[in-house]
């Protein structure tokens, strides 16, 4: 009985240190896929950072699997102390059963007493091993909560690389559209520029032959005094025959030009440098300039021009042609500008 007690001490001493060993080991593995783990999520979220709302879910939900990995990593070291705490309860167990076995061998007279205490050390060391065996159940269970874990992250990944996939298609067809977007707008341009030749050109052959009348750049200039008479803006009989020319004009190339264009006839106000006295209908050039670009915008709508398709604006004296005071500067920076060009 003695011999088989002893052979059972063997099997238990040389079975817990490899336990351990196989526990140390499956929790060095552990601790490095958590470090593979915590590593990869810091260049995803590094990788990922800026894109929509659902990467940032997906980056919420790896935040909250870390953290359940860590409970379970703290769950699995209390189980740790606690099979170490076993383990030398039972080394404890094994010194007194084989100190009273000793004695017993030795005929020390106190046999039945250490028979009762080494019942009592059996009964001890079942209890020990029920325990272990439920830390073991409770260690199955965590991996196979760590396993469930790992399902997870493999899904949450493969969501990431779809969503990369999606964006990388989403910008690639961004470029195509930025493409034929800038190709359609230079083609528009090209259109608009060849009415706003032909208009010129209309112009050119309708309006008076006049050295007040000319083509600066994209603009038709005309000077102040063929429309208006001084310090006024209503036009004059002159300038109402002009303008009614260019209505008829602008009215001809409206019905050329395609509906796609939304095109605009810009009328630009501008006066010379010399100050009001502000005692009289305007007390500035700004409301000289304003007023005048709108009163000829309102003939040509009277004259049939769509609304829409017109816009005034005052400059005042700060958008000049000729610097200087002179008079002859002074009369070329007076004048009213009409520029086609698009909304």
């Amino acid at each position: 009985m003695a011999l088989a007690r002893n052979r059972r001490s063997q099997r238990s001493v040389d079975y817990w240190p490899g336990f351990v060993d196989a526990l140390s080991t499956l929790l060095l593995a552990i601790m490095f896929l958590l470090t593979v783990f915590v590593l990869a999520q810091f260049f995803l979220s590094r990788e990922i950072s800026g894109k929509d709302d659902v990467l940032n879910r997906l980056t919420s939900q790896i935040n909250e699997l870390t953290q359940l990995l860590a409970l379970e990593k703290s769950g699995k070291q209390d189980l740790e102390d606690a099979l170490a705490n076993l383990q030398a309860s039972l080394a404890q167990s094994e010194s007194d059963r084989t100190r009273l076995q000793q004695l017993l061998d030795s005929g020390s007279g106190a046999s039945d007493a250490a028979s009762a205490r080494a019942a009592a050390l059996e009964g001890e060391l079942d209890t020990e091993k029920q325990m272990s065996a439920r830390a073991m159940s409770q260690i199955e269970l965590l991996n196979q909560q760590i396993a469930a874990l790992r399902s997870q992250i493999a899904a949450v990944e493969e969501a990431l690389q779809a969503s990369e996939a999606k964006d990388k298609n989403s910008q690639a067809k961004i470029a195509d559209l930025g493409r034929r977007l800038n190709v359609a707008l230079a083609q528009r341009v090209q259109e608009l520029n060849r009415y706003r030749s032909d208009f010129f050109g209309r112009l050119r052959e309708i309006l008076s032959d006049r050295e007040n009348i000319r083509i600066v750049g994209d603009r038709f200039v005309f000077q102040s005094e063929v429309l208006f008479p001084s310090g006024g803006s209503d036009l004059n009989e002159a300038g109402q025959a002009e303008m009614g020319k260019l209505a008829t004009a602008l009215l001809d190339l409206a019905k050329e030009i395609p509906s796609e264009i939304n095109w605009v006839l810009r009328v630009d106000g501008h006066t010379d440098n010399v100050p009001l006295s502000g005692t009289g209908r305007y007390r500035d050039n700004w409301e000289l300039s304003s007023a005048r670009a709108t009163s000829v915008v309102k003939y040509l709508i009277a004259n049939g021009v769509p609304a829409n398709r017109l816009v005034a604006a005052g400059f005042g004296e700060f958008q000049p042609l000729a610097e200087g005071g002179d008079d002859k500067a002074r009369a070329t920076n007076r004048r009213i500008e009409l520029k086609l060009t698009e909304k």
